[in-house]
C-alpha cells in the first residue's frame, strides 16, 4: 500500500517497499534534499532535525530524520532546511545565525535552524514571557550537539529573534 507525504510543498508517493526507509535517506535519495545532514545516526546529536506536520496536527514538530521510518509519516507535512528561506531572503532566525556567528563548520547549522523554526513558529502564538524565554530555548535547542562554537551564540541569536517576535505582539 502506498501513501503520500509533502516535503517543503512537494507531493511523494511512498510505496510499501519504500515504508521502512529512513526519513534522511528518503529526503537525500529520493527527493534530493542534502541540506538535512547525517551525523550520529542514532538520533542523539540532532544535525538532522526536520519539522513534522502531521495531518491532525497544527503545530510542525522537531523530528530526527536519522531514524525515523516514513512509515510513521504518512499524510505528513515536513520542512527541512531546503524549505526556510524565502527565495533569496533568508529566514529571520537564519540571518541572526550569521549576525551572531552562531556556527563554523556549519555541519549541525541544518538541525538548529529547524528547531528554532519549530519553536518560532509555536511562540507566534503562545503567552509566553521574557523571563520565560531560557528556559524555553533551551528546551527548544538544548539537546543538539555542536562541536565547534559552545552553542552561547545559538542561544544568543534565537534569543535576539525570540525578543523581537515578542516585543512585536500586540
Amino acid at each position: 500500500m502506498s501513501f503520500s507525504l509533502e516535503i517543503n510543498g512537494t507531493a511523494y508517493t511512498v510505496d510499501e517497499a519504500q515504508s521502512g526507509m529512513k526519513l534522511l535517506d528518503f529526503l537525500h535519495d529520493v527527493a534530493n534534499k542534502t541540506g538535512t545532514k547525517l551525523c550520529c545516526g542514532i538520533g542523539i546529536c540532532r544535525a538532522c532535525t526536520v519539522a513534522v506536520q502531521k495531518a491532525d496536527n497544527d503545530f510542525a514538530e522537531p523530528m530526527i530524520a536519522c531514524s525515523t521510518p516514513l512509515a510513521l509519516l504518512k499524510g505528513a507535512r515536513i520542512t527541512t532546511v531546503e524549505g526556510v528561506a524565502d527565495g533569496d531572503r533568508l529566514s529571520d532566525i537564519q540571518q541572526a545565525f550569521l549576525d551572531n556567528f552562531a556556527f563554523q563548520c556549519g555541519y549541525c547549522a541544518p538541525g538548529f535552524v529547524m528547531a528554532s523554526e519549530v519553536f518560532l513558529s509555536w511562540l507566534q502564538t503562545a503567552e509566553v514571557t521574557e523571563p520565560e524565554l531560557d528556559a524555553l530555548i533551551d528546551n527548544a535547542i538544548g539537546d543538539h550537539i555542536c562541536r565547534c562554537t559552545g552553542y552561547i551564540r545559538y542561544y544568543e541569536a534565537l534569543k535576539t529573534v525570540s525578543l523581537d517576535m515578542l516585543e512585536a505582539k500586540p
